[in-house]
């Protein structure tokens, strides 16, 4: 029997962002993933603001900036003009346009840089867990022994249903079927007689058709076929378009499902295996992103015993809060996009056209929003800002001091020296008006001084890194 302290299944954006998390930490990883190879097609070509300010607090956000296409908006469905990004609570103020399966690569190879095992052609079917640990059984026979397993094998997760998680929400209404193709429409909507429409999406040598199905499929299972596609984007448009030579071919709805918690007992799930949603604002490999990062140091600390009591428990608080936002306004973004000269929808398409509401909506639709808890300092429970900084003479930012996935007390008062158990404590300056901030490994604020008072630190030591002595005040 194999064995390592984390199983991994599905690697996919969530599993592999955890595995890379795991393994900084130097967690013993392994990843199984069903497919021999990475698909040959590409998901998705999104990365939002928020993903991008994530993976920058790892030192992985520039590289991919360089590779990729950068829009200043984020997108929405549902409204006539974009969500500007400008002025928006984010490092990033654009969209990244670069697929999917380039993101797939690079966190592949930072996964594996750091030592996490990725086992391509394995596919886990059951397993069993116990009070120390979970046994899997894979199609091939082999069994892998592991402390804790996360199901990151998407929306018809089998660790999800071999846990017994729920997964409540509402059923597709609608279809809607995917066809990456070469043909002669013109990029953008082109309508039919009857006013519905062929949505064609540019890619790299070849566009993106998607077209709703007139009626749902009686099997969603059913294999998508060209002359499928044909059919109705004809029967749509009223005439003949020929589409050839088929990359991928698929099929999606919009049904909305959330499961009924992230944890059970030493099963986590994170992405789509955690929830499902429309397609409404490019989301999808977003929030993964984010699932992932929320419980890469959670779940570390935990493995290495190094975890405050009840540290591994806030995964579910937080990211299910988060999924229910998420569900929320992508199933929003269709209902507006369906409701339209009805006098609500058009209220909030004048809320979108005034730069306030936009650059609102635009946060709340990435994820930019993102608050893990409240209080006085408007930083606290957010990301903090990646704000220029000077350390030991040199200067740096922010987001650099995160890069080794530990939490961080950054000192920019001088009252507080040294180091501690459990977290570094950096001396920096900066124009901020601010006298010192706990940031967790995920870079949220755990705590935040505006001088040199301390009142708070200790009790935010012993929730977020452990039971730790304070770092005594100059």
């Amino acid at each position: 029997m194999l064995e390592t302290d984390v199983l991994i299944a599905g690697a996919g954006p969530a599993g592999l962002l955890l595995a890379a998390e795991l393994a900084l930490a130097g967690v013993r990883t392994t990843i199984v993933e069903r497919h021999p190879e990475r698909p040959p097609y590409c998901r998705g070509f999104n990365l939002n603001s928020r993903a991008l300010d994530l993976l920058a607090r790892r030192g992985l956000a520039d590289g991919l900036v360089a590779e990729g296409h950068r829009v200043p908006h984020a997108p929405v469905t549902g409204l006539p003009g974009p969500l500007l990004l400008d002025g928006a609570a984010t490092d990033h103020p654009f969209s990244l346009g670069i697929p999917q399966t380039r993101v797939e690569e690079v966190l592949e190879a930072r996964a594996l840089e750091l030592g996490a095992e990725i086992r391509r052609g394995h596919e886990l079917l059951s397993f069993t867990q116990d009070d120390s640990g979970v046994t899997a059984s894979l199609h091939n026979g082999l069994s892998i022994r592991a402390r804790y397993l996360a199901g990151c094998d998407g929306g018809r997760s089998t660790v999800r249903k071999q846990a017994g998680i729920g997964f409540p929400g509402v059923s597709a209404r609608w279809f809607a079927l995917l066809a990456d193709v070469e043909c002669e429409l013109p990029y953008g909507p082109s309508a039919g007689p009857d006013g519905r429409t062929v949505f064609v999406i540019p890619r790299p040598g070849y566009v993106r058709i998607v077209v709703r199905e007139d009626e749902p499929p009686s099997d969603k299972d059913t294999p998508v076929t060209l002359d499928l596609v044909q059919a109705q984007v004809d029967a749509v448009l009223g005439r003949h378009v020929p589409l050839r030579a088929p990359r991928w071919l698929s099929r999606f709805g919009d049904a909305a499902r959330l499961a009924s918690s992230y944890r059970s007992g030493r099963v986590l799930l994170a992405g789509d295996a955690a929830h499902i949603h429309p397609p409404a604002g490019a989301i999808g490999v977003n929030v993964a992103l984010d699932d992932a990062f929320n419980l890469g140091w959670k779940l570390a600390a935990t493995v290495r015993g190094t975890a405050p009591s009840g540290l591994l428990d806030t995964y579910h608080a937080e990211r299910h809060a988060a999924g229910e936002r998420i569900l929320a306004n992508t199933r929003a973004q269709v209902a507006v996009e369906e409701a339209g000269d009805e006098p609500w929808a058009d209220l909030l398409r004048r809320v979108a056209a005034h730069p306030a509401g936009n650059r609102a909506l635009a946060e709340i639709i990435t994820g930019l929003d993102a608050r893990y808890e409240t209080g006085e300092h408007p930083w606290l429970g957010r990301l903090a800002p990646d704000v220029p900084l000077t350390v030991s003479g040199q200067p740096t930012h922010l987001a650099a001091l995160l890069h080794s996935g530990r939490p961080v007390l950054v000192d920019l008062a001088g009252a507080f020296g040294g180091r501690s158990a459990g977290v570094e404590v950096v001396a920096a300056s900066s124009g901020l008006d601010i006298g010192a901030v706990l940031l967790r490994p995920d870079g949220h604020v755990a705590w935040v001084t505006e001088g040199t008072d301390d009142a708070g630190l200790a009790e935010a030591l012993r929730r977020w890194v452990g039971d730790v002595p304070v770092p005594a005040s100059a």
